[in-house]
């Protein structure tokens, strides 16, 4: 029987369509809005584009479809709590890694510090907008993350990090929907305000879509200055921050034309940018950390699918777990630009089996060294 429900309300139409479906099947709803601190569209300029969510505009988006449908909304304050993960952010960077707030904040904050809360409400189940699906196998009984049915709109990617026994407690009510289908469904509700609205797009925390801003702000003495060479140690350019670059980037390197050259690595240590061709960002596999396992953890190699960034198609491979809480990844097919830092997840078909996060490339025998 349907039960009491925190619903994570963003203010957009995917969170608002998953209350009204909610609804009508029955559940006793409860809106939550996470208060960041975090100020950036402008009310005059939000119809014509969505930076981030979150806002001051989003939060009265929220509570106005909470409103229209009748349910208890709460905007809770997680200011101090978001305050580290934009430190994450800007640490990262510093380190020569490209990071990947979004999934920190899945995993700490909507299905942690949002879970919590509902708890304390009496709540059996937390539900999102979010394009995934929380799926019982009929067989075993237990509930596995799946992708979403609209293959451009799937973000199970973002949500490996999810714990097995939250797993047990989600709802996706839009999952095996189709965003246009989500948004005639907000326009049958009436919730015109939110049917139309553009879909997030940028870090909430960067809306200016320039992260260096948010970098140099919260880490003013950071020395970031080094020089662009290739890997023979030919120097090619100064730069003024290795802030500016992530492994594979082409474009404003600095080094003016000739070859194309792109970013291989980044040496926080010494604040060096490697760069060099296209076939040296062929990596063979990869070497990941603090894997979320959905699934026992495999005690031998395991043939599955890799996702290594949000846009990239899963890709075959050989996964091995490995005793300090890692794993071992070898592709069958070689991979570009395997960047540290950004997160990691595994694939058996749809079902996500778990993930991590990049610490290194493994070199393909092609590449040039």
């Amino acid at each position: 029987m349907p039960g009491r429900v925190v619903l994570a309300m963003s203010g957009g139409v995917d969170s608002s369509v998953a209350a009204v479906l909610l609804k009508k099947q029955g559940y006793d709803v409860i809106g939550l809005f996470m208060r960041t601190g975090v100020t950036g569209d402008a009310p005059d300029a939000r119809r014509e584009s969505k930076k981030g969510c979150c806002s001051a505009i989003d939060a009265g988006d929220a509570r106005r479809v909470a409103d229209r449908l009748d349910i208890p909304f709460y905007a809770l304050d997680f200011e101090a709590e978001f305050d580290k993960i934009i430190d994450y952010f800007a640490d990262e960077y510093l380190k020569g890694r490209t990071p990947n707030p979004c999934v920190v904040c899945n995993n700490w904050l909507k299905f942690g510090q949002l879970w919590a809360f509902g708890q304390k409400l009496g709540a059996d189940a937390i539900a999102t907008g979010h394009y995934a699906q929380a799926l019982r196998n009929p067989a075993t009984g237990v509930v596995e993350l799946h992708r979403g049915h609209d293959g451009d709109k799937d973000q199970s990617y973002v949500l490996h990090g999810i714990k097995r026994d939250v797993l047990q407690h989600l709802l996706f009510p839009i999952g095996g929907l189709s965003k246009p289908a989500v948004r005639e469904l907000a326009r049958e509700a009436g919730l015109l305000s939110v049917a139309e609205k553009p879909d997030s797009v940028e870090i909430c925390f960067v809306p200016s879509g320039n992260h260096i801003d948010v970098v140099r702000a919260r880490r003013p003495d950071a020395q970031l200055a080094g020089v662009v060479r290739e890997r023979d140690g030919t120097v090619l350019a100064e730069h003024d921050g290795i802030d500016r670059f992530t492994v594979g980037q082409r474009k404003g390197l600095g080094v003016g034309g000739g070859k194309k050259r792109f970013v291989l690595e980044i040496v926080a240590e010494s604040r060096d940018v490697i760069v060099g061709d296209s076939d040296d960002l062929l990596a063979g596999g990869l070497v990941a950390s603090r894997i979320n396992w959905l699934i026992d953890v495999p005690a031998e190699p395991l043939d599955c699918g890799v996702k290594i960034r949000y846009k990239h198609a899963a890709t075959p491979c050989t996964l091995t777990a490995t005793p300090d809480g890692g794993a071992v990844v070898r592709f069958a097919e070689p991979q570009s630009a395997v960047t540290p830092g950004q997160a990691v997840a595994f694939y058996d078909g749809p079902r996500v089996l778990g993930g991590g996060w990049i610490e290194e490339a493994v070199a393909h025998p092609a590449a040039h060294l």
